[in-house]
C-alpha cells in the first residue's frame, strides 16, 4: 500500500501544486466551445489504423480549433470522495491509527454462535494465505466503504460484506451475471442507478457501487427491521425473505433470520460474515495476522474535464496500469469519456503526479472516440467507414464472427489525428449500447404437409435441418413420426420457405402447366432466343440449388 503521509516534502510539493494550477488556469486559452455533436473523433488514430478521409464518419463534422493546450483542462485538483468539501489531513492523529480498530468500535449488530459460525471460522481459520489476500486487496477500498457506513449510522459489519460477496474483488463476475465488489445483477444495478453500457458499468465502479449497496441495504433493514433479515433479502431477494416470514407466521413459527426455511446459501451468509467479523475482532484467536491499514483515504477523487485514455492517465500518474484498473474497474474501454466517467480514483501521490503533469503534455489526449452506427451493417463494412481493418474494429469492440452490427450501435473508433472535434456527449457516454444480429438470412415460419411414413428426421433431411430443431418446432420427440397429411411447422429462409410450400403433386400440374405456356410463348416467337430468358422452371430450379 502507498505510503500516505503528509510529509513537509508532500505539503511543499502541494503548495507548488495549488500554484502551478493557478498558473495554468491564467495561461490557458478560453475553454472550447460547448459539447454539441454526439459524437467524438479528434486526437491520434490508433497504432496501424488507416486514417479516414474528412467526411469518413457520417455525423461527425470538424470543429474549430481547441484549445492550445487541451491538456490544462482536463483535470481539477485532486479531492477526498466522501468529504470533497474538507481538506485532507493525513498529519491529523486519527489518521495514523490503524484502519482495523476503527471497524471493530463500529460493529453493532448481534452475534451470532452457531454450529455454521464455528464452520465458516475453520474454513478462514485453515486458509491465511487466502485471508492474507484478501485484507490486503480490500486496503485500497475499506476506508472509503467505512467512512460512508459511519457517515449513514450503520453497523461497520456491513463494511465486510464484500469479504463475503467478493473477496474484495472489483471485477469478480458470478455465474448469476453478478458483478462488482457488492455483487450486483443487471436488474437490481439498474434500479439503483447503476449505469451498465458499451463504455462502463457502474456495477464495478467503487464509489457508485457502494453507495448503491448501502442505499439496499438501507431500504431492506427499513423493511425488515433487523439487519440479519436485511443481509439474508440482499443475498436472496427481499420477496423471497418475506413469503419465508409469512409462512412462518401462518404456522405460528418464530420469524428470525435463524428459523426461516431458506436456500443453503442464504443460510450460510449471515454465519460467513459473522464468522470473518469474529477473525477480524480477534485474530490471534485464530492464529492470523491481519495486515494493517491505515486510516486515511487510499486514494483521491481526480476530476476528468476531457476524454483521454486510461493508459496516459496511469503514463502521467507514474502508476501501473494494472493499479489504475483496480481503482477504476468500471470501465470497459481503453478511453475514458468525461461526459460519462468525470472522475477517476488515484492513490495520493499519484493524484498529485498527475494533475502536476497533466498542463505540460503536448500530445493528443485520446486515440479513441465513439461512433454510433447509422444502419446495420458488417463489421467490414463499418470498419472502412471509419479507417479501420475489420480485425482491428472487431477486437476493440468484441464483436463476434457471424454478427452483424446493428443501427444503434456505439463503436469505438479511433480519433483522426488531424482534427480537434468536441468530446462524446453525455447523451452518447450514457446510452452507449453493442446491439448484434446474426449474419444469415431472415428465417420464415411455414407449415408443410407430412408424406406418408414422415418422420422428424425424413423432414430434417429433406429441409437440409437438424433433426432436434424440427422436434423443437414441433413439440414432437426427435423419433417421432407424423401422420400423413399432418401440419409440420418450419422456418425456412424467405425464399425456400415459399419454394417449398406446395406438395409434390401441385408442384408437378405447375410445372406441367409452365412447360405447355412455354412452349405455345416459343412458337409464337419464332426466330427469338429463348436461352436468354429463363423459364419458370429454370427459376425454380436456382432458387432450389441456392437453399
Amino acid at each position: 500500500m502507498t505510503a500516505l503521509l503528509l510529509t513537509p516534502k508532500r505539503r511543499a510539493t502541494l503548495s507548488v501544486l495549488a500554484l502551478t494550477l493557478v498558473l495554468a488556469a491564467c495561461a490557458t486559452a478560453p475553454s472550447p466551445e460547448p459539447i454539441t455533436a454526439p459524437v467524438v473523433n479528434a486526437g491520434a488514430a490508433a497504432p496501424g489504423a488507416t486514417p479516414p478521409p474528412e467526411a469518413a464518419v457520417p455525423g461527425v463534422a470538424a470543429a474549430s480549433a481547441a484549445a492550445p493546450n487541451d491538456a490544462a483542462v482536463a483535470a481539477g485538483p485532486p479531492t477526498d470522495p466522501v468529504r470533497p468539501e474538507e481538506p485532507i489531513d493525513l498529519d491529523a492523529i486519527a489518521a495514523q491509527r490503524d484502519l482495523w480498530i476503527r471497524v471493530r468500535r463500529g460493529f453493532a449488530m448481534p452475534d451470532l454462535d452457531t454450529p455454521l459460525v464455528r464452520d465458516r471460522e475453520q474454513w478462514y481459520a485453515t486458509r491465511p494465505d487466502y485471508v492474507q489476500r484478501m485484507t490486503e486487496r480490500s486496503s485500497r477500498y475499506l476506508f472509503h466503504v467505512v467512512e460512508e457506513i459511519e457517515r449513514r449510522g450503520m453497523p461497520t459489519e456491513l463494511a465486510l460484506l464484500p469479504f463475503i460477496e467478493s473477496a474484495f474483488n472489483p471485477q469478480a463476475m458470478s455465474t448469476a451475471k453478478a458483478s462488482g465488489m457488492w455483487q450486483f445483477i443487471p436488474s437490481t444495478g439498474k434500479h439503483f442507478d447503476l449505469a451498465q453500457n458499451a463504455f462502463r458499468d457502474d456495477r464495478r465502479d467503487v464509489l457508485a457501487s457502494t453507495r448503491a449497496a448501502l442505499d439496499y441495504l438501507q431500504k431492506l433493514h427499513g423493511m425488515f427491521g433487523d439487519w440479519h433479515l436485511a443481509l439474508a433479502a440482499y443475498n436472496w431477494g427481499e420477496g423471497s425473505v418475506g413469503r419465508a416470514i409469512a409462512r412462518n407466521q401462518k404456522l405460528g413459527l418464530p420469524t428470525d433470520y435463524l428459523s426461516l426455511k431458506m436456500p443453503d446459501e442464504t443460510r450460510y451468509y449471515v454465519p460467513k460474515l459473522q464468522a470473518v467479523k469474529n477473525l477480524i475482532a480477534r485474530p490471534e484467536a485464530f492464529g492470523l495476522t491481519l495486515p494493517a491499514i491505515e486510516n486515511h483515504p487510499y486514494f483521491l477523487s481526480v476530476p476528468i474535464q476531457r476524454d483521454i485514455d486510461a493508459a496516459l492517465v496511469a503514463r502521467l500518474a507514474g502508476l501501473p496500469l494494472d493499479e489504475f484498473h483496480a481503482l477504476n474497474p468500471s470501465l470497459n474501454k481503453p478511453v475514458i469519456l468525461a461526459a460519462g466517467t468525470p472522475q477517476v480514483l488515484l492513490p495520493y501521490d499519484n493524484a498529485n503526479e498527475f494533475v502536476r503533469a497533466l498542463p505540460g503534455y503536448q500530445g493528443p489526449l485520446a486515440s479513441w472516440t465513439a461512433w454510433v452506427v447509422p444502419t446495420t451493417m458488417k463489421p467490414a463494412d463499418a470498419a472502412k467507414r471509419v479507417g479501420m481493418s475489420e480485425a482491428e474494429l472487431r477486437e476493440a469492440n468484441r464483436i463476434p464472427p457471424r454478427m452483424l452490427v446493428r443501427a444503434g450501435s456505439t463503436l469505438m473508433v479511433p480519433r483522426h489525428p488531424h482534427r480537434h472535434l468536441d468530446d462524446v456527449s453525455e447523451r452518447v457516454a450514457d446510452n452507449a449500447t453493442m446491439l448484434l444480429a446474426p449474419d444469415a438470412p431472415a428465417l420464415r415460419r411455414t407449415t408443410v404437409k407430412a408424406r406418408k411414413n414422415d418422420s422428424v428426421a425424413s423432414i430434417a433431411a429433406r429441409y437440409r435441418l437438424s433433426a432436434a430443431s424440427v422436434a423443437d418446432w414441433n413439440k414432437v420427440a426427435a423419433g417421432a413420426h407424423f401422420k400423413t397429411g399432418q401440419a409440420v411447422v418450419l422456418y425456412l429462409p424467405g425464399r425456400a420457405a415459399t419454394a417449398r410450400k406446395s406438395s409434390p403433386s401441385t408442384t408437378a400440374k405447375a410445372r406441367g402447366n409452365r412447360a405447355a405456356t412455354s412452349a405455345t410463348a416459343q412458337r409464337k416467337s419464332a426466330g427469338k432466343s429463348v436461352a436468354a430468358r429463363p423459364t419458370a422452371q429454370g427459376k425454380s430450379r436456382v432458387a432450389a440449388n441456392s437453399r
